[in-house]
């Protein structure tokens, strides 16, 4: 599949997830310029179409495109979305400067395998399920 660029990172998340949702929607309230374009793939999951990602996928860990059109996961992916916003620029600029994203994406995907099965079971989620 081809690579797309944006002029600005877009975010795909899991809307359906309470914790998800939340952390989600502080985003979004500093987002007040809009500098990332935030997509629920619970609510609409063909705005993956454009992208080379399963809806399954995208459902176990955060994914987002950069502004390249580069597809980042877990932590990398949150680095991507925490350089935009107030108040988390810093973040994103220690976790990269000190090369955190390995280690702490290990901690992520550890607490993304056990929300998925919480959310989705052992079988996976099944995608007529949606609200």
């Amino acid at each position: 599949m081809a690579v797309m660029q944006h002029n600005r990172p877009v975010a795909f998340y899991d809307g359906g997830c309470p914790v998800c949702r939340r952390e989600i929607a502080h985003y979004q309230r500093l987002d007040r310029e809009g500098a990332v374009e935030w997509r629920d793939i619970h609510a609409r999951p063909e705005v993956l179409s454009d992208v080379d990602i399963t809806w399954e996928t995208a459902m176990r860990r955060f994914h987002c495109l950069d502004e390249t059109g580069r597809l980042r996961h877990g932590v990398d992916g949150f680095a991507v979305i925490w350089a935009r916003l107030p108040y988390w620029r810093w973040l994103a600029r220690l976790v990269r400067g000190t090369r955190l994203v390995g280690p702490l994406d290990r901690v992520y995907a550890w607490y993304a395998d056990r929300r998925y099965v919480r959310r989705c079971g052992a079988s996976g989620c099944d995608t007529s399920a949606r609200d």
